[in-house]
């Protein structure tokens, strides 16, 4: 009997006991490929040395210190790392231990901005539907997953409203052209401002390639320029959430820099520390920073563990092999295979309504028919069936449902590595192929 509180209470998950490269191996010896990372978190696979040696030099020397009387080197390194070349404005680095602190941190160093600057009257969020952020009340808030914000709507703050995501697969109208579609969303993002009151509004949150709750859905061309344009024109804060996208993931170290965009809070998590330690972060432009250290010259937030010295060692390990191995090269390379073999293996299925994605980042959503994009029954739970059917054949994935609403709708995702090799790819299409037409011929 375990004593753990498992995500699913009536069956305990198997036993993971060692992990090398792209590969997973539990108590009874069965090997699978990790072909989502887990949550797109393992970057790097697992056991790279240069990682798991700078952990143990780090150990050896500092384990906690805590930031009300020290900073750590480890910590002063990732930060120079990250932003002591200032992309695109990006000065200033805070580190804690998730996603989900990351996103709380952001949301509060943009409303302590907004009183730093003299204008106290702003106390809105603006985010999308469909979206996640982290699951900690305020993040939770944030973040448009109807499914998981259900149970607990009645303790969620009303300081976030959502706008439609960019979802052309199903939402863009057959007369619209991609700029026509783009304009429309412009447009709802003004409404909501008008709605609120553009002096009330904080900032606009999204994430720069949904994750989860969308299956990796990508923006189109000229769509975070017009939502960053009705930011600027309120004089609002642009949040981009890349807990998940971001930090190679799509290709670039920063998802934004493919979409013509600087966010002026950026929050980082799986990709940084590659699952090697629990770290995530904000990345803060120098003029949010500016208004904080002019004025009240403090971030009123904190947590015990920040900037914890062995979780930024190992992140900090992590992006100096991303950068020494050149691995965005190989996301890039790897990604145009992966794309490439599920258009292939999968493009012309009859329940296969969509392959996107970008990087070493894509999912498939699944359709009962095609023509008119009609979903499963919830009740099947076939992005489950497939992940059952994927794990049996030594494939891990990432499966969600209810893509459309919260209910309605599957998809599943895949994210290996960086390291992925092409021999790799060929097996993750191969046995992620068979997995879906065994789960959908079992329905």
């Amino acid at each position: 009997m375990t004593h753990v509180v498992h995500r699913n209470l009536r069956e305990a998950p198997a036993i993971a006991v060692s992990g090398r490269g792209i590969w997973l191996r539990d108590a009874s010896g069965h090997e699978v490929i990790d072909g989502s990372g887990g949550a797109a978190v393992a970057c790097l696979g697992h056991g790279h040395p240069h990682v798991v040696q700078a952990m143990k030099d780090q150990i050896d020397k500092l384990c906690y210190a805590h930031t009300a009387l020290f900073t750590a080197e480890s910590a002063e390194r990732l930060a120079d790392m990250l932003v002591g070349h200032a992309p695109g404005g990006l000065t200033h680095a805070y580190f804690v231990s998730s996603g989900s602190e990351g996103m709380e941190s952001a949301l509060k160093m943009a409303r302590q901005w907004a009183l730093e600057v003299g204008q106290p009257s702003r106390t809105k969020f603006i985010a999308r539907r469909q979206s996640y952020h982290g699951n900690t009340l305020g993040a939770l808030a944030a973040g448009g997953n109807a499914m998981r914000r259900a149970p607990y709507a009645p303790i969620l703050s009303d300081a976030f409203s959502h706008v439609s995501p960019c979802y052309a697969y199903r939402d863009r109208r057959d007369d619209e052209t991609d700029a026509d579609y783009v304009a429309r969303l412009a447009e709802e993002l003004e409404g909501e401002f008008q709605r609120l009151g553009p002096h009330n509004v904080i900032a606009f949150c999204a994430e720069t390639v949904v994750g989860a709750t969308l299956g990796c859905a990508t923006a189109l061309p000229g769509y975070f320029p017009a939502m960053k344009a009705v930011c600027e024109r309120h004089g609002a804060l642009l949040i981009l959430d890349e807990v998940m996208s971001g930090m190679g993931r799509t290709g670039t170290l920063h998802a934004w820099e493919q979409e013509g965009v600087t966010p002026d809070i950026q929050v980082i998590a799986k990709g940084l520390g590659g699952g090697y330690q629990p770290i995530g972060g904000i990345l803060v432009h120098g003029r949010v920073m500016e208004a904080l250290t002019k004025g009240s010259g403090t971030f009123k937030h904190g947590h015990t563990y920040q900037a914890h010295p062995v979780a930024c060692a190992a992140a900090l390990a992590v992006q100096e092999v991303i950068r020494d191995e050149k691995l965005l090269d190989n996301v890039k390379a790897m990604g145009a295979l992966l794309e490439q073999g599920l258009t292939e293996r999968l493009g012309n299925h009859a329940n296969i309504g969509d392959i996107r994605g970008r990087g070493l980042f894509w999912a498939i959503e699944l359709v009962r028919d095609r023509a008119s994009k009609a979903v499963f029954d919830p009740a099947l739970a076939l992005n489950e069936r497939i992940k059952k059917e994927a794990f049996d054949r030594g494939l891990a994935c990432y499966p969600m449902g209810g893509t459309i609403d919260g209910k309605h709708g599957d998809h599943v995702i895949l994210a290996p590595p960086y390291v992925v090799t092409e021999a790799e790819i060929g097996m993750i299409v191969e046995r992620f192929g068979d997995a879906v037409e065994a789960a959908i011929a079992g329905v």
